[in-house]
């Protein structure tokens, strides 16, 4: 069953590889938060759907013992480095919250500085999240540092 589910992970994160490429979709007007702009929302809720909706699903709450929530945790609203390079390295066998969770996720270094800002920033202030965004910038250095 891990195999099946970790195989799906894998071949859904190769349709969104393809995919990301492709312009952004408005999906309607999203909440903003004072330092966010709604066009940084539209474009990480874009992002979040093609590449990481089915594993942590659209609610953000993920998949028990699977794949984590992305509501309220440390990972999500603590330190961004940590957080970027999770996206950059992907990241298995790790608990979050205290919680096992047994699904692997991929390295998604194949986005762009900006997607993934975009994505963060979303997903930090998503789900009941409020913490402050990502800029491209702080994630080219965090890309550099990390191949380092």
């Amino acid at each position: 069953m891990k195999c099946i589910l970790a195989t799906l992970c894998v071949l859904t994160w190769f349709n969104s590889a393809a995919n990301a490429q492709k312009k952004p979709v408005s999906q309607g007007k999203p909440a903003t938060t004072a330092a966010v702009s709604a066009a940084t929302l539209t474009a990480g809720k874009t992002i979040y759907t093609q590449n990481c909706l089915t594993c942590h699903q659209a609610d953000g709450g993920g998949v028990d013992g699977m794949n984590p929530p992305l509501t309220k945790t440390d990972y999500v609203l603590g330190d961004k480095t940590r957080l970027v390079k999770v996206i950059l390295n992907g990241l298995q066998g790790e608990d979050i919250e205290g919680e096992p969770y047994h699904g692997v996720m991929p390295s998604f270094d194949v986005l762009s500085d900006q997607q993934i800002a975009d994505v963060l920033t979303y997903v930090r202030n998503s789900f009941g999240n409020k913490a402050s965004g990502l800029k491209a910038p702080e994630v080219k250095a965090i890309r550099a540092a990390n191949k380092k």
